[in-house]
């Protein structure tokens, strides 16, 4: 990849403060709140001469290269950092717009063909690419089961929400985020996203992965603040990550998506207790 183009004007923040009445044991307060950013972000892919719009999401502002990047790969589009001559933001948008708009140029002459993408879709922050087929899709895009022979330990295992929660100050500060984090097998975190999307906050943390160059993530334990949906699962499984765990409860496609690419899958992750769904034999009893 040669270049990266950034532009000297300023970027939205992401975070706003604003004023809120606080009611608490019946009385009300005028006070100062500060919220999490939601913008929406066109992602559009360029080859050539040829320009697509791909996708459009509601995004909370930073790390938007990786966004665009980690979403790319995800689906199916990119599978490595060489594939991508630039990412920039678009200067044929107007003022404050400039910075929700990505362009991600290609280093071949014209644009793939992007049959799991015809469909001009649009990503919100609840509910991800709406209308995604299921586990024939990513048999078609002839994804591998996950190679990996990371093992955790059940107390090691148990204490990585608490390290999530250390590594969240702006979550603490507003309560509007959530996170996808990659951990080591000794527990470390090794990188973490954030957003106001689920999908967007792994969008984000798988981008990091491409273009850093450290995929596959076959040694990784990914950490996931929310649920665990079959598209995250997917996400994951594109990636290799090995070992996924959930906050959250998981779907029962996520279940059998895990089941099917030979990942171990975790709910409802706590310090006491925990759910178990597919392949336990990575995790390590004592």
């Amino acid at each position: 990849m040669s270049s990266w183009s950034l532009s000297s004007r300023p970027r939205p923040g992401r975070t706003a403060r604003l004023t809120t009445t606080r009611i608490e044991r019946s009385r009300a307060e005028r006070r100062v709140d500060e919220v999490v950013v939601e913008e929406p972000l066109e992602i559009r892919l360029r080859a050539g001469s040829d320009v697509r719009t791909v996708a459009v999401t509601l995004r909370t502002p930073g790390h938007d290269f990786e966004l665009a990047a980690g979403f790319l790969f995800s689906e199916g589009v990119l599978a490595s950092r060489e594939e991508i001559r630039a990412i920039r933001y678009c200067d044929d948008v107007p003022g404050e717009q400039r910075y929700n708009v990505v362009t991600v140029e290609l280093e071949r002459p014209s644009l793939p063909e992007l049959p799991g993408l015809e469909r001009h879709f649009f990503t919100t922050t609840a509910c991800g690419v709406c209308g995604k087929a299921g586990l024939d899709t990513l048999a078609r895009r002839g994804l591998a089961p996950v190679q990996g022979d990371i093992r955790i330990a059940a107390d090691l295992l148990a204490t990585l929400p608490r390290r999530l929660g250390r590594a969240q100050p702006l979550f603490a500060r507003t309560g509007g985020l959530h996170a996808a984090a990659l951990f080591g097998r000794a527990g470390e975190l090794v990188q973490l996203r954030e957003d106001v999307g689920r999908h967007n906050a792994l969008d984000k943390l798988l981008g990091w992965a491409l273009l850093e160059e450290r995929l596959p993530l076959g040694e990784h334990v990914l950490l996931l603040s929310g649920r665990a949906s079959f598209e995250l699962l997917q996400k994951a499984a594109t990636a290799g990550i090995p070992f996924v765990a959930a906050i959250s409860a998981p779907t029962n496609l996520a279940v059998e998506l895990a089941e099917a690419y030979g990942i171990t899958l975790v709910g409802f992750l706590r310090e006491e207790r925990w759910n178990v769904y597919s392949h336990p034999e990575r995790l390590e009893l004592p």
